[in-house]
């Protein structure tokens, strides 16, 4: 098969086409011809060695793929309604920049009707990150407020949709207008550009002085500090990553009167049961919303596979809105 390996750690250009022995899919996983691969940040931080993978993955990037399903644990596949020929989205322990990848079959999920499967090489990785934080973890519920920093990023489309369509309010911070407009289009109720405004005074004006509800916060750095101050009584701020660096100083009085709670979480190396159990929980709870259009594809471009080094270039320039992917 071809696969996109990363020759060594560094910039874009250590990605490149390669051919690789065809993978064979084990006991509770099937084998997917992949159509197309979802690109995210993890990815990048693998490719800067940053990221390793988890023991037992594929040392090629890529954590979600869409395509069919062509061989499998017949056993595994019909526990779950899925068989051999099925169309299937699905969320990688690794292995995703490639022609074929293995799943472990709970984490697949079928193709949403009416999608194409660029579209659904979109939803993984951003669905399962957003439903585990947003709505496990951090427990958002309907009438509730949620502020997402990065609101225009691939994990900021989907948890716009994912939290209006479940009657939350949402707040977002982007870096643009253009990006602003975009996440209002979206549904977002506030979008505030953290170049030119206060994302805590912009809250709490939003708010009524509140304060919101939940932070989904990619940011770290000085964010959860300020997040903190941004938060109602009762108030929880997911952390999911660090791109704004990982230290910083909260107000210790804060959390205790307002009795606040800060959690944090990484996906990849969490079970192979937990990423099935959310899986189930998008398909009863998500995957309807989704086919009903409530929730859309924001797709901000699609290229070859043997372009993956501009993809990812196209990532660290923060100018796209949605996601970005490859194509087989």
């Amino acid at each position: 098969m071809r696969a996109i390996e990363i020759t060594r750690p560094g910039g874009p250009e250590v990605l490149e086409l390669a051919e690789r022995p065809d993978p064979v899919a084990g006991p509770g996983e099937c084998l997917i011809r992949v159509a197309a691969s979802g690109i995210n940040r993890p990815d990048v931080l693998q490719r800067k060695g940053a990221y390793p993978p988890p023991p037992g993955a594929s040392d090629l990037p890529g954590l979600e793929v869409a395509g069919e399903i062509v061989a499998g644990d017949a056993a595994a596949l019909a526990a779950h309604g899925l068989a051999v020929g099925d169309q299937v989205c699905a969320l990688a322990n690794g292995g995703g920049y490639a022609e074929l990848c293995v799943v472990p079959v709970g984490q697949c999920l079928p193709v949403p009707a009416g999608w194409t499967l660029a579209q659904a090489a979109s939803l993984p990785e951003t669905c399962f990150t957003v439903w585990a934080n947003v709505f496990d973890r951090a427990r958002l519920q309907a009438g509730e407020t949620l502020l997402v920093h990065g609101g225009s990023s691939g994990i900021g489309v989907t948890a716009i949709q994912m939290a209006r369509a479940l009657g939350a309010r949402v707040l977002v911070t982007v870096g643009s207008g253009d990006k602003a407009e975009a996440c209002r289009a979206l549904g977002a109720d506030v979008a505030i550009n953290y170049r030119e405004q206060d994302f805590v005074v912009e809250a709490k004006a939003a708010t009524g002085g509140r304060g919101v509800d939940v932070i989904l916060d990619m940011v770290a750095g000085d964010y959860i500090g300020r997040g903190v101050q941004a938060l109602a009584e009762d108030g929880r701020l997911a952390l999911i990553a660090v791109q704004g660096g990982v230290k910083s100083e909260i107000d210790a009085g804060l959390l205790l009167r307002r009795r606040l709670t800060i959690t944090g979480s990484t996906l990849r190396p969490r079970s192979t049961a937990f990423k099935a159990e959310l899986a189930r929980s998008l398909r009863d709870r998500v995957w309807p919303l989704i086919e009903a259009g409530h929730i859309k594809p924001v797709i901000y471009r699609e290229l070859p596979a043997a372009q993956a080094a501009e993809a990812h270039a196209l990532m660290e320039s923060n100018q796209h809105i949605g996601k970005i992917v490859l194509t087989w």
